[in-house]
């Protein structure tokens, strides 16, 4: 049908004379600590408090914490930034771009303001779109968190 057919005997099974000996000393056991625990993608619990997801080591060493938890996708800490909250002020008030300033982003904030203002308002749609897509979207702030929902 869509080829030969099978050797005699099939495919399966071990060569003819066997797999052979194993390696003179074995395999070897485990490394000499042992193999340790599993990472965790998400942290563990840091510092006591609760709610404070621990995500790696911050500058010289310091143990950095998560207080809004971490993003289940791409593994950064949320920002103390609201999806909600930014969208909402880019739908109202993105003539003047407080959205972007409020997430971080001045040089976008300032673009958004010359191009609504230098086309006489025509250039709204710019950030009410954006105002949407941080409502919907997957917007960050300045330093690249997620904006976390709430």
């Amino acid at each position: 049908m869509y080829g030969p057919p099978p050797p005699p005997g099939g495919y399966g099974g071990p060569p003819p004379g066997g797999y052979g000996a194993p390696p003179p000393g074995g395999y070897g056991g485990p490394p000499p600590g042992g193999y340790g625990a599993p990472p965790s993608p998400y942290g563990v619990p840091g510092n006591g408090a609760p709610g404070m997801v621990s995500y790696g080591n911050g500058p010289m060493g310091m143990q950095m914490s998560a207080p809004y938890g971490i993003d289940p996708i791409s593994g950064m800490p949320f920002s103390d930034k609201s999806k909600m909250v930014a969208g909402l002020l880019q739908l109202f008030a993105g003539a003047f771009g407080v959205g972007r300033f409020y997430t971080g982003h001045i040089g976008l904030a300032v673009a958004q303001i010359v191009v609504v203002w230098a086309t006489c308002g025509v250039g709204i749609v710019w950030p009410i779109i954006d105002g949407i897509m941080m409502l919907t979207g997957r917007v960050t702030d300045a330093q690249g968190r997620p904006l976390r929902d709430g």
